[in-house]
């Protein structure tokens, strides 16, 4: 650290225009793996290099390193505030996939015939690219048919099954209620039906 201190590159005169630097290659990093992973901090750096150069005429020394070190708070705050407050990556609001797991019960559209052995689907909420290879569990799923995720699938491949074909606990409670009530009113019909005969007797 006594090396670079002597060297020079770490001087106040050339903290911000290490700053910058290092700033613009969080930023170029940004577009290599977007999801707002370095954008904000790479906005704070380049905030403050910048201000740092423009104000190393006026201040010199520690004052100047103090004022960069407000800077990048201010100008990270200003980052964070401003990609949660406009939402420039598209995703406010929505639960950002996970895992492959969390794909498990999720709905879409079918955008290429699926097939046991193949096809594909488009997710909602589906993440950066909602389109994901398919299978189905057995048949054909038509093109444009709603869908839904029965087996993740590791987040490679998901097997889907139509939407017609989907039944939970819920539709299954009530198909066995109605049976129940169904089979109720049979018996109270026997019954009626019975009734009268013996009172015709």
């Amino acid at each position: 650290m006594d090396a670079l201190a002597q060297s020079g590159l770490l001087s106040p005169d050339t903290l911000p225009l290490l700053l910058l630097t290092a700033g613009l290659l969080l930023s170029m990093a940004e577009a290599l793996a977007p999801g707002a992973n370095f954008i904000v901090v790479g906005i704070a750096l380049i905030g403050a290099g910048l201000g740092g150069l423009i104000l190393s005429s006026v201040v010199a020394g520690a004052a100047l390193v103090a004022l960069m070190a407000f800077l990048t708070l201010a100008f990270g705050a200003a980052a964070f505030y401003g990609y949660h407050e406009f939402d420039l990556y598209g995703g406010k609001g929505q639960q950002q996939t996970s895992d492959s797991d969390s794909l498990k019960g999720k709905t879409g559209t079918v955008t290429e015939r699926v097939t046991p052995t193949g096809g594909e689907v488009k997710l909602a909420g589906g993440g950066f690219n909602p389109h994901y290879s398919a299978r189905s569990m057995e048949g054909e799923i038509d093109e444009g048919e709603e869908v839904m995720v029965v087996d993740p699938g590791g987040g490679n491949v998901v097997t889907v099954e139509s939407m017609g074909y989907v039944e939970d606990d819920i539709d299954r409670e009530l198909a066995a209620d109605r049976a129940r009530k169904a089979a109720a009113s049979e018996a109270e019909e026997t019954d009626a039906d019975a009734e009268t005969e013996l009172d015709r007797e």
